[in-house]
């Protein structure tokens, strides 16, 4: 395939690049200084662009099969509209250009929290929101601008991303959260993108991501 990869010099867009290249896709990155991204190769095209420019994205989109959003703010807790305009942006060049396939990164504290355990439920979950909510306030924008699109879309719902070695596994969920659900490597979190990215039976759904 040909991904788009927005957010490729973050924690786990870096992971999702090289990953990619090694399964023999090629690789569009994207983000707002490209240059940072310390990885060449043939089938690598660099681009410094920023997802909240619509006109600048738009062309990104010729000849791409399917985009892995790893766009992120990181623990900033300034409101924001990266995720919904960012993402907005993407989809609205994806049905220009006929591209169907998108699978972004989401949080699980985005999720709505019915199916949540006690712990997470009562003390974990409302502390993050307190803290980081205008994060989360703007991936639940963003998931009604994925439901408001014609796109392919999985919302990936992740926990706490770890800068810690791979492990080589990751576990998936369907629907509710992941028992004992904590954490995840980032390059754990890059493999699940991409095997998400390459499956046609997950489209217009969240799934749930832990190590």
């Amino acid at each position: 395939m040909r991904v788009l990869v927005p957010g490729a010099t973050g924690l786990v867009g870096g992971h999702v690049v090289e990953q990619a290249l090694a399964r023999g896709h090629d690789v569009v990155a994207v983000a707002r200084d490209a240059a940072r991204l310390d990885v060449d190769h043939p089938r690598l095209r660099k681009c410094s662009v920023d997802i909240l420019d619509e006109a600048a994205v738009e062309p990104l989109l010729v000849g791409v099969d399917a985009v892995v959003s790893t766009v992120g703010i990181g623990t900033a807790r300034t409101p924001t509209t990266l995720y919904s305009a960012g993402t907005r942006h993407l989809v609205q060049g994806m049905a220009r250009h006929g591209v169907e396939r998108i699978v972004v990164i989401s949080s699980e504290v985005a999720e709505h929290w019915a199916h949540q355990g006690p712990l997470k439920l009562w003390i974990v979950l409302p502390l993050l929101q307190k803290v980081l909510g205008a994060t989360y306030d703007d991936m639940r924008r963003m998931d009604v601008v994925l439901w408001e699109s014609r796109a392919q879309w999985t919302g990936v719902r992740a926990p706490r991303i770890r800068r810690t070695s791979a492990s080589g596994r990751y576990r998936l969920g369907d629907g509710a959260p992941l028992r004992r659900g904590w954490s995840i490597a980032a390059a754990d979190l890059a493999t699940a993108l991409l095997d998400v990215a390459e499956r046609d039976d997950l489209g217009r759904r969240h799934v749930h991501v832990a190590s």
